[in-house]
């Protein structure tokens, strides 16, 4: 398995942020074991390459987790025609447990909060033992990407899902293969997010220190709003790491639509809405271009590429900033983008 590896700066002894562009499809999500035997290629190839150290963080994309709500559900799942068809035979699968959460869900898609609340003991355990695991076995900080869980929290190193309102959650695992105290909510959830997940407090987001330095999250959207990254500057972040998903095939080259599901930030031109490319959008309203609002010295964003039964994840391109200079990641599948501090 070859897979493209580009570099940005010289190795000072300083870390590195790594950025994992995995591409993944249905049969990953076999088990806990498939899903982490996926990427554990991509970790392989960065350590063949001198990519990972002690003061590595290593940083995969949005939703890696979600899609764990297939696991242990056998072929029938794996080989529906679409991905609303696979989630249907879980339903079935789970029969009274996704009633009974259909029946308490108060979402406006409560049949998608009733599936994810009836899988999320299933998924988190996959999530942890995979990337608790890659975290321990490679020796480097792991940002998870991020899992839809009910009231997510960390107890004693180990993420535990709840029974409370559903988030688009991040977990930083340290190279112990514990998870940090804090963990990231998504506070700008998207158009398309918002029928099933709740908005989490900007001023809530976290901060870790890590090998690296002091290190911020922001979940894909909230890259795009400035109260996340004063939030951020105010916890004394030195690096940022953005966990992103795009679902719209070739997104990056065609024509930006806007902000989705929340106002636009008031230093937004409006010119640029259908004038910008997605890609270009990227560069000037997220993290490439409000780095400096946060107070840290770098960042890297990472998107998740594969073929998720009809749901085609292409749409990005991993991008890793540093002062004036963006780089991005080479390669139209899986790839990796590593910049040195």
């Amino acid at each position: 398995m070859s897979i493209p590896l580009t570099h940005h700066g010289t190795d000072s002894g300083r870390g590195n942020l790594l950025g994992v562009q995995p591409f993944l499809t249905a049969a990953d999500y076999a088990s806990a074991e498939t899903f982490r035997a996926a990427l554990e290629p991509y970790l392989n190839t960065a350590r063949e390459a001198g990519c990972l150290g002690p003061r590595t963080v290593a940083v995969f994309p949005e939703y890696i987790g979600t899609f764990l709500a297939a696991v242990g559900h056998g072929a029938p799942v794996r080989s529906a025609p679409t991905l609303a068809a696979a989630m249907r035979r879980v339903a079935l699968n789970v029969g009274l447990a996704y009633a009974g959460q259909l029946l308490r869900s108060r979402e406006r898609d409560r049949s998608t909060a009733a599936l994810f609340r009836s899988q999320a003991d299933r998924m988190v355990m996959a999530y942890q033992a995979a990337f608790s695991g890659l975290a321990r076995d490679y020796a480097v900080t792991v940002v998870a990407g991020s899992i839809i869980l009910p009231s997510p929290r960390i107890e004693a190193g180990r993420v535990r899902a709840g029974d409370g309102p559903l988030y688009n959650a991040t977990v930083v695992f340290g190279p112990d293969g514990l998870a940090h105290p804090a963990l990231v909510r998504k506070a700008y959830p998207t158009g398309d997010e918002q029928p099933h997940l709740t908005a989490a407090p900007a001023a809530d987001l976290p901060a870790f220190d890590t090998p690296a330095g002091r290190l911020g999250v922001l979940v894909c959207a909230d890259a795009w709003y400035p109260p996340a990254y004063a939030q951020l500057k105010s916890r004394g972040v030195e690096l940022l790491a953005v966990p992103a998903f795009v679902s719209k095939p070739g997104a990056w080259d065609k024509l930006w639509g806007g902000y989705d599901g929340h106002p636009a930030p008031a230093d937004v031109d409006w010119a640029d809405v259908g004038a910008l490319s997605e890609g270009q959008a990227w560069r000037k309203y997220a993290l490439a271009g409000r780095l400096p609002e946060s107070g840290a010295r770098a960042g890297l964003v990472t998107y998740l590429r594969g073929q998720f039964w009809d749901l085609t994840a292409d749409g990005g391109v991993s991008l890793a900033v540093a002062g004036d200079q963006v780089v991005e990641a080479s390669g139209a599948g899986g790839a990796l983008l590593n910049l040195w501090l």
